[in-house]
């Protein structure tokens, strides 16, 4: 396929600011738990939860894609600065978990931890556990 064709270090260089935002189970970008920490740019089979949670914008259920296109984990730890964005108060388990937790593959967004320059916007309902 073309995607794999593609160097898709191209897409991101390092130089650039990159917005992430944190969903419930931990993941950012579509890496799910259990994402390469290291990972690049991939292809990615959308969890069960994932398509429900973006069945929203969609016309129909049956319109949820079923695999996504990513920006990986090492790709994201690429960026000079990065934005964790965070709301509503079942984010707040996930987000307590990714900057207070370990860092580990089980909650993706907590790799952030060892990335430099981390900004993260949290409404107080997201933030209320840290």
């Amino acid at each position: 396929t073309l995607f794999r064709s593609l160097p898709f270090s191209f897409m991101f260089d390092g130089n650039l600011q990159t917005n992430v935002q944190i969903q419930t189970n931990g993941h950012l970008a579509f890496n799910e738990p259990g994402t390469p920490i290291d990972g690049p740019c991939h292809v990615v089979t959308l969890s069960e939860r994932t398509r429900r949670d973006n069945a929203r914008y969609f016309d129909r259920r049956g319109d949820v894609p079923l695999r996504a296109i990513t920006q990986g984990l090492g790709t994201i730890r690429r960026a000079r600065s990065i934005v964790l964005l965070a709301s509503g108060a079942h984010k707040g388990p996930a987000l307590a978990a990714a900057l207070h937790g370990p860092v580990t593959t089980d909650v993706p967004a907590s790799v952030l931890q060892t990335h430099p320059n981390v900004t993260v916007v949290a409404d107080r309902a997201a933030a209320a556990l840290l």
